[in-house]
């Protein structure tokens, strides 16, 4: 019997300071561990940047909570706050409501003295101006209908409270694929100067098909296809399966190199330069995340970004693109989003790496990033590649967000695999870690939901106590490097195992129906 030595909470072990005062390390998700409060105290600073950008918004006689104002932000923001945010659905609910007859939502909450209404026309625009406030939609973006349907999902799973590919302005026929005036990858401004002020798509717009775009919409079309066949709707299930493949399979055709996405795919114009074709930018990690990738495909996408780590002259691989463009709109290299460096692209490479046989990198990129955000006492929206914040641009929180999903959900390994984590998929990969021994915990906060995990590594194996709402866990639990499985026993109970590997990774693979106890306990005996 592997036995916990120390009891969690602690302040102190073995004369060693274990924990902050008054344990803030405590909260959905939190840490502790017996060897330093780091990780805890870095889950802490993540969740106090969120509630920084939590905001309200009185519109229409309606109060809404935004984080931020922008359905794209708020939307990202959520991977990290629908743990302990008690409100995130009225704003989503106002956008979904408000959905135009064409299909399309808008996507932002701006004051009248704000220009973004004046960037489109009437159609793209509602005016309040009881509120002083408009509802705007950025003609130029095709990323708003996936993000809408992965926000509904997410609320979904917390609370259970039971027209993507058809307009001609955002679908290409020739090549089946979302496509986008010429911007950064899913940003909002093209290259051409005008672009500041007017998000418009004109008749003569530069088009152009942007993986990420694509990605997201594969993405939503197989959450759709997870909500119909929840609801008994297994034909429109299949279809919404059929038209993802169909969009993955088109992806692969057009836009793979080989090696990764290429960035853009020019449609009607050459763009700036004969770069983009080896162009990496923030949705490759995303693409992996959305599950558009096999094992294979993934591995070699995260290859590519730890083969440009070595040979960039910046202070870290998470680029918003790489190579830059010498200047895009009025951006010079470096700047803003051509070029600096992103805590949503560390966030989703590091979720990659830990999902497909690069664990040890995953958490080297959560361990650089706790250094970054020690230095700094937080987190911003962007780095220069020297590593001085660039903080002006957009929110901080998007980052926040991406970090907090990928220690909770890759390296504490807790995904609710139906809602309010009655279904776990649950695949630990703690020990690439310095920690062998810790308590976990994550859930959400609004509907008293909680997963309390325990951690214990020792010479003869490793074991870990879930206590959750779970009536079924299927594990794939990571194996210390050169270690093997010799025996599991699942509540003492010697259980029947298979061992499955990623890359080089050795993983124990169980799955239990039925449970019925509150605390199930998996010792894996080497």
């Amino acid at each position: 019997m592997i036995e916990f030595q120390h009891k969690l909470p602690a302040m102190n072990i073995n004369g060693r300071h274990n924990g902050t005062y008054n344990n803030t390390e405590l909260a959905l998700p939190g840490i502790l561990t017996t060897t330093d409060p780091r990780l805890g105290k870095f889950l802490h600073l993540l969740r106090s940047n969120i509630y920084n950008g939590r905001a309200l918004v009185f519109i229409d006689g309606r109060m809404m909570m935004c984080n931020k104002n922008w359905i794209r932000d708020h939307v990202h923001v959520m991977k990290g706050m629908k743990h302990f945010e008690y409100e995130m659905s009225n704003f989503l609910d106002f956008i979904i409501e408000t959905q135009r007859e064409d299909g399309q939502f808008y996507e932002l909450i701006k004051q009248y003295d704000d220009c973004h209404w004046q960037m489109v026309d009437e159609d793209c625009r509602v005016m309040y101006p009881e509120d002083n406030l408009t509802l705007v939609r950025l003609e130029l973006e095709a990323d708003i209908e996936y993000l809408v349907v992965e926000g509904a999902m997410t609320v979904y799973k917390i609370t259970e409270d039971d027209a993507i590919t058809s307009d001609p302005k955002r679908w290409d026929e020739e090549h089946g694929l979302v496509k986008r005036p010429f911007t950064i990858d899913t940003w909002d401004f093209t290259n051409d100067l005008k672009s500041e002020f007017d998000r418009r798509i004109h008749e003569d717009e530069p088009m152009s098909i942007m993986h990420g775009d694509n990605s997201g919409v594969y993405q939503a079309m197989i959450q759709l296809a997870w909500f119909n066949r929840r609801l008994g709707n297994e034909t429109k299930a299949a279809e919404w399966e059929r038209r993802a493949e169909q969009i993955r399979e088109n992806m692969f055709r057009y836009l793979w190199n080989g090696k990764f996405f290429i960035h853009q795919l020019h449609l009607n114009h050459k763009g700036v330069d004969d770069k983009e074709n080896i162009r990496l930018s923030l949705s490759s990690a995303y693409d992996i995340n959305r599950g558009v990738t096999t094992t294979e495909q993934a591995r070699s996408i995260i290859r590519e970004y730890m083969d440009r780590r070595r040979q960039t002259d910046k202070f870290a691989e998470w680029f918003s693109i790489d190579p830059p463009y010498s200047k895009f709109m009025f951006y010079e290299d470096g700047s803003y989003v051509n070029g600096a460096i992103s805590p949503f692209t560390a966030g989703e490479l590091a979720k990659a790496a830990f999902n497909n046989g690069y664990e040890a990198y995953g958490w080297d990129i959560i361990s650089r990033f706790m250094e970054l955000a020690e230095r700094d006492g937080d987190v911003y929206f962007l780095y220069y590649p020297d590593s001085k914040p660039q903080p002006h641009g957009g929110p901080s929180a998007w980052g926040a967000a991406a970090l907090i999903s990928a220690v909770d959900e890759d390296l504490a390994g807790i995904v609710d695999a139906d809602t309010g984590y009655k279904k776990i998929f649950f695949s630990p990969k703690v020990p690439v870690t310095y920690y062998t021994e810790l308590r976990y915990f994550t859930g959400y906060e609004k509907t008293n939901t909680v997963v309390d995990i325990k951690y214990i590594l020792t010479e003869e194996g490793m074991r870990y106590d879930i206590l959750s709402p779970a009536r079924a866990i299927d594990a794939h639990i990571l194996l210390p490097a050169g270690k093997t499985c010799s025996k599991l026993l699942i509540n003492s109970q010697e259980t029947e195992f298979t061992i499955s590997s990623v890359g080089d990774s050795r993983y124990v693979d169980v799955n239990l129906e039925g449970i019925t106890d509150k605390t199930v306990s998996y010792e894996v005996l080497f």
